[in-house]
């Protein structure tokens, strides 16, 4: 199993979807990139994510990649749905660079690659939202979510 992080906006709907994927064998809820260990304090520049773990012998991530599209606007810079803020920029994490090699690769050969905002970096810093973050649109479906209801459930 390897891991890589997907940051679309509000981690809810974007939970939701990536559970649903073929090959995905787990998702967590978290902060990317952020410079602090814990979840208090001030904004510390993390990017809202989810952590996903897959099976590499079902899905790469240049389809992990096309799927994450399906549910992006990948021209809005810090911006998804009704939700505005750093926090909710669009990006792919990992430490393995040969992910970021073949997210980046994915990008660059879209015909629309120079209007795209996506982040693909390294990842520095991880941090496990609260509780109440996890799976939370399957225990609140009534949530405000930027993802429409029939891309979340298209996998499914």
């Amino acid at each position: 199993m390897e891991i890589v992080y997907f940051a679309g906006g509000c981690l809810w709907g974007v939970q939701a979807f990536i559970k649903t994927l073929p090959g995905v064998r787990f998702t967590e809820a978290g902060r990317a990139n952020g410079t602090s260990q814990t979840l208090d304090g001030a904004y510390d520049g993390y990017a809202e994510c989810v952590k996903t773990g897959f099976d590499p012998k079902v899905v790469t991530i240049m389809e992990l990649m096309g799927y994450f599209f399906e549910i992006i606007d990948p021209y809005s810079l810090n911006k998804q749905g009704q939700d505005v803020g750093k926090k909710y920029r669009t990006g792919v994490y990992s430490e393995k660079p040969e992910h970021l090699i073949e997210a980046k690769a994915f990008i660059s050969e879209r015909n629309d690659y120079d209007l795209i905002v996506v982040e693909v970096l390294l990842l520095t810093n991880y941090v496990r939202s609260a509780e109440e973050h996890q799976d939370r649109l399957a225990r609140c479906p009534n949530d405000y979510c930027h993802i429409p209801e029939e891309i979340l459930s298209r996998y499914k």
